[in-house]
């Protein structure tokens, strides 16, 4: 298609070339007699509605499937129930998600209803015992769901979470941890945790009509296992079933000696006969040895800091901004506008916040700032307090004609030790610090979400302001929404030319010396 790997990347410069890639990619592949390319996106709390709904018409339009993790976390469903008044998957389903061929990775945290809700919609789940353990996810109820008629397959996530993405140890770790999380030694027998590994499979990825079993009509493909080694030895004929316990208990990959895919041999006698594994593996090394050096430059990286300590989520997704600075009148007139009519309130909340900036002698290391929230009920109570870290990186601005601004990346992790922990472990060369009061809206409108914070600034005493930001992943979505926001400014009884661009830091920024 005349583009380079490297203009096709993950991190396009907007959402409207991903998408177009997507549509080409699916229109070279589709109907391969080996690829069946799919739609990706990666999950609810990094992909905005557009998003979701626009990949939703695209599986459908080329009857595809749509591969998307749903509830790997707790933290994912509480930011949910949080932001959008409910988990995960009734969030999804709000939207639509589920007109598409949905296989939906982890599904460690939902409940009955919402495994009802899976099953009604067909929804193949991927259960990824490895990766779960490894990143402390939690443990999915497969159990529960293969009850309740949920085709579940099982999956090795990546080689980041995972490793070895070895499907005989994956299976074998399924079936002793349904045994290990329930209490039960019948729990997942052998025979239903092979078939998650094959026909159960197949129809959780949505393609158990060509793959997945040996009959006419579907692909070949097929692997032959060494059941007599040493390690599988000896075998018992009493039960018939015993294959399947020998085969998920017993067995190792490195029995496997010969696979056939779609009826061609590509490995026999444990000699693969389609790829050179010597160059291969000095190729692998090479890149290792490049990656190497790379994290060793990045050993004093705010970010990957920030990554290594766990638990830290990428929401790099702009949002269009603006805010107004208030006199005292129009801010007790706030509460009122905004009751207007053409204005949906989705919700109403209250936070105190206190936030530590902590900043670094490289800007390009961008700013992380600790947050301590308050929730504050209608009696003045606090009920309930959050503590976040969120890296800002460097930012990638863009002022429109509106006065709004298009800003930056960011990173979020929960915050689970002391802010003099993490002055120690970070070393910022300053800190800023600004508490306020903060109330917030979630609104509809002109079909568009946006949040709306009367933030009175207590600390330093700079005034009270209005700011109005949405999300957005599209350039020319981000100028609509820059216009709406001029829009709404207007209607809530302000002056949009009295707009504000800079953030609350840089009133009271505290640049590092230099060396």
């Amino acid at each position: 298609y005349g583009r380079t790997a490297q203009e096709v990347q993950a991190g396009a410069e907007s959402y409207e070339i991903a998408l177009d890639y997507s549509k080409r990619f699916l229109e070279r592949w589709n109907n391969h007699p080996l690829i069946t390319p799919c739609v990706a996106p990666h999950s609810a709390y990094t992909c905005t509605e557009e998003i979701i709904q626009a990949t939703v018409e695209l599986a459908t339009e080329y009857d595809v499937p749509l591969l998307i993790h749903i509830a790997e976390t707790a933290s994912e469903v509480e930011n949910s129930k949080h932001v959008y008044g409910m988990p995960v998957v009734p969030y999804v389903e709000k939207l639509g998600l589920f007109e598409a061929k949905v296989v939906a990775a982890h599904c460690v945290h939902i409940d009955e209803s919402e495994m009802h809700t899976l099953q009604a919609n067909d929804v193949g789940v991927i259960h990824n015992p490895t990766s779960n353990l490894k990143l402390a996810s939690g443990m999915a109820p497969i159990q529960k769901m293969i009850e309740m008629g949920i085709n579940v397959g099982i999956g090795t996530d990546g080689p980041a979470s995972n490793n070895n993405l070895d499907m005989f140890e994956e299976t074998r770790l399924a079936a002793l941890l349904a045994k290990g999380s329930s209490g039960d030694p019948t729990a997942l027998p052998a025979k239903t945790a092979l078939a998650m590994a094959t026909i159960k499979g197949a129809q959780a990825l949505q393609l158990g009509d060509i793959i997945g079993s040996l009959e006419p009509g579907k692909r070949a493909d097929l692997i032959l296992v060494e059941i007599s080694p040493l390690h599988n030895a000896p075998r018992f004929h009493r039960n018939p079933d015993g294959i399947y316990s020998q085969l998920v208990y017993a067995s190792k990959s490195n029995d496997v000696t010969d696979v056939m895919v779609n009826g061609s041999w590509l490995m026999r006698n444990q000699k693969i006969l389609t790829l050179d594994e010597k160059k291969l593996i000095a190729t692998a090394n090479e890149y290792a040895g490049k990656i190497d050096a790379f994290l060793i430059e990045r050993e004093h990286s705010v970010l990957s800091k920030l990554i290594a300590i766990g638990n830290a989520e990428q929401q790099e997704s702009f949002e269009v901004q603006a805010k107004v600075r208030l006199n005292a009148g129009q801010e007790s007139q706030i509460p009122m506008a905004i009751e207007k009519p053409e204005i949906e309130i989705l919700y109403h909340r209250n936070y105190h916040e206190y936030d530590t900036y902590f900043q670094f002698k490289d800007p390009q290391q961008g700013v992380l700032r600790y947050r301590e929230d308050e929730f504050i009920n209608n009696k003045g109570e606090v009920i309930n307090i959050r503590y976040r870290l969120t890296h800002i990186g460097f930012a990638r601005e863009k002022l429109f004609l509106s006065g709004a601004l298009l800003s930056r990346s960011r990173f979020i992790a929960p915050a689970i030790h002391s802010l003099r922990f993490y002055r120690e472990y970070f070393n910022p060369c300053s800190e800023t610090y600004i508490e306020k009061d903060r109330l917030r809206w979630r609104i509809i409108f002109r079909d568009t979400t946006f949040y709306v914070n009367l933030d009175r600034m207590d600390q330093p005493n700079i005034g009270t302001f209005l700011e109005i930001k949405s999300r957005t992943w599209s350039l020319k979505d981000a100028e609509h929404k820059a216009e709406l926001i001029e829009t709404l400014i207007q209607t809530l009884g302000l002056v949009s030319d009295e707009i504000v661009t800079e953030d609350y830091l840089t009133f009271v920024d505290t640049e590092c010396s230099g060396e």
